[in-house]
């Protein structure tokens, strides 16, 4: 990217989200979103990847009602790099039914994520894929300090192309993969990566979020038919480490927008079972969020 030159724009989320075609259960979570607010009030940083427009809370909520959804994860983006504020400021505006994860310097004093806690945050977050946040320099040492709080890491990686996965297995904390292991459909079910995701997901140390269909198949529209045997072999693996995501408001998403309510139907034919969709909805995200 040339000096001072803008990172690309990205588009929007849909603004008119559909009815799903099933009525989730009460107290069903969105468990992967961004609040974006005006750079007015909480400016990007220079070094990100994309530039998403604004995406406010009460369109949020707005797509949250429509689904049929109680609760939220707001999960902190790339673009403010490890400057809480405005996820801090989502979570608290959303009320007793928003949780969040926040991005944060391994440095980061002990004080300020008690503080955090107590305003929601239950996990942080390293991104691999994206300019803005946190590397692996330090995981360690981060996860080590977040560890008594009973939080979370958060990983943005793409599991078939990351080297350093069987070092996660070895943390104090709960891992949880991002969009399903982010990892190409192309690559096949066999890869290494993902079968490693796979078997710490087995072992009970990993969670997996299902979302980001778009971001790993092979195909632009709906319903992204590629993406159903990695989605049921996750569910297969352990339905009890799985939580679902719209991942509101896509950004930097390189196909079609899709709208929220025909992504929440993916999960009819991912999960057949209503007893397996209610746990990915409720029970799963209220221990791993605790609500």
């Amino acid at each position: 990217m040339e000096p001072n030159a803008i990172p690309p724009r990205c588009a929007g989320a849909d603004p008119n989200p559909k009815k799903p075609s099933f009525t989730p259960p009460p107290g069903s979570c969105d468990c992967h979103s961004h609040v974006l607010w005006p750079q007015s009030m909480y400016s990007y940083v220079p070094n990100r990847s994309y530039t998403p427009p604004e995406a406010n809370l009460s369109s949020y909520q707005h797509m949250l009602s429509t689904l049929g959804l109680d609760r939220a994860v707001i999960v902190h983006p790339s673009v403010y790099g490890t400057d809480n504020r405005a996820t801090l400021e989502a979570i608290k505006k959303g009320g007793k039914n928003f949780r969040g994860v926040a991005v944060v310097d391994e440095d980061i004093d002990f004080s300020e994520l008690e503080d955090m806690h107590q305003a929601g945050i239950r996990g942080v977050r390293i991104n691999l894929l994206f300019e803005g946040g946190i590397g692996m320099s330090g995981v360690k040492k981060l996860t080590q300090k977040v560890a008594p709080l009973g939080w979370h890491l958060q990983v943005l990686i793409d599991v078939s192309e990351f080297d350093e996965l069987d070092t996660l297995g070895d943390l104090p904390v709960d891992v949880v993969f991002d969009h399903m292991g982010h990892m190409p459909t192309a690559k096949g079910l066999n890869d290494p990566g993902f079968v490693k995701m796979l078997k710490m997901l087995e072992r009970g140390h990993a969670w997996v979020k299902l979302s980001g269909a778009y971001r790993i198949s092979g195909h632009n529209n709906l319903p992204y038919n590629d993406v159903v045997p990695f989605a049921q072999q996750i569910i297969k693996t352990n339905p009890e480490n799985l939580v679902w995501a719209t991942d509101w408001p896509h950004p930097s998403v390189n196909v079609p927008m899709p709208n929220d309510g025909d992504l929440l139907d993916l999960l009819l034919n991912w999960a057949p079972d209503e007893q397996t969709r209610n746990r990915i909805l409720v029970d799963n995200p209220s221990r791993l969020y605790d609500f």
